[in-house]
């Protein structure tokens, strides 16, 4: 039986998204997974609100950070992670796989400039490598579909699987983000599914469907008895055909030209120019998906 880690999930309500504290209570060592940094798109104001939660209760319960993870470049919030490692100088990582997300988006926004080569993370991850949270096994499994460059991390018996697997009644994450494939994320979710039928899978976005109070824990029993997308679409070719017609019906994130661009660089904000301020680049006519085209 693979050790049990503790598992803290907090949940953003303006970006629905769900940061974890993973802890080894052998050791009180931790990693933090997919903090995020508050923005604001009509002001341009950040802040450090949530992840300052995150760092009072490590502080407060004693815990050591030794790893500040991602699980891929988001596109509907900023990445924490450059702030969280100036504040506590625990290493930064992410999988190998984000330089072709660096590259195909270094070409969006004009950035020749731009190094595209992992080097704002402390460590690259590859597919099948291990590590450790304090004394609990971990372990990388490369899940792309819903980004190139997704990854789930398995720590003892909880797998962190953010925008590839939602809570069984949310289904399944997009796959038509730049990079995305529906067939890739078919085949990811098949890998998850593989694992033993008691592992804990944490989801990093939870949407409240119905209204109801924000969920991010299941099983992958209860994801394969009872995910909406998983239960009814079970072959390949009948998955990918409800992925790619839902998608097409979906919005883009409204931060996805702001947030690239940071979440590129490891959750670095742009460097201020000669007037002290910092300054987003947003690509005109880049990608479809605005209001007037659903």
């Amino acid at each position: 039986m693979s050790a049990s880690p503790e598992v803290y999930g907090f949940f953003d309500p303006v970006t629905f998204s769900i940061q974890y504290v993973v802890v080894d209570a052998a050791t009180m060592k931790c990693a933090i997974i997919d903090p995020v940094l508050d923005y604001d798109a009509k002001s341009g104001a950040t802040s450090t609100t949530h992840a300052d939660k995150i760092l009072k209760f490590i502080l407060d319960r004693g815990y050591e950070i030794t790893w500040i993870l991602d699980t891929h470049p988001h596109a509907d919030h900023f990445s924490a992670a450059a702030y969280l490692k100036e504040m506590t100088g625990a290493p930064t990582a992410i999988g190998e796989m984000v330089v072709s997300v660096q590259n195909l988006w270094r070409r969006f926004y004009n950035w020749p400039d731009f190094p595209a080569d992992g080097s704002q993370w402390d460590k690259l991850f590859a597919h099948g490598e291990t590590f450790k949270v304090g004394s609990i096994d971990a372990k990388v499994m490369f899940s792309p579909g819903h980004t190139l460059a997704s990854i789930t991390y398995v720590i003892g018996d909880a797998a962190f699987v953010h925008d590839t697997l939602f809570m069984p009644d949310s289904g399944t994450a997009r796959a038509d983000f730049p990079g995305g494939s529906a067939r890739q994320l078919w085949s990811s979710i098949q890998d998850i599914l593989a694992l033993p039928d008691e592992t804990r899978i944490f989801t990093g976005h939870d949407y409240q469907p119905g209204n109801r109070e924000p969920r991010w824990e299941s099983t992958v029993a209860e994801q394969k008895a009872n995910n909406i997308h998983i239960s009814v679409f079970k072959t390949e070719a009948e998955f990918i055909a409800a992925r790619v017609a839902r998608d097409k019906t979906l919005a883009m994130p409204n931060l996805i030209l702001h947030a690239l661009q940071i979440n590129t660089n490891a959750g670095r904000l742009p460097q201020p120019e000669d007037n002290g301020l910092r300054y987003l680049k947003i690509p005109i006519n880049l990608i479809g998906g605005a209001a007037w085209h659903q």
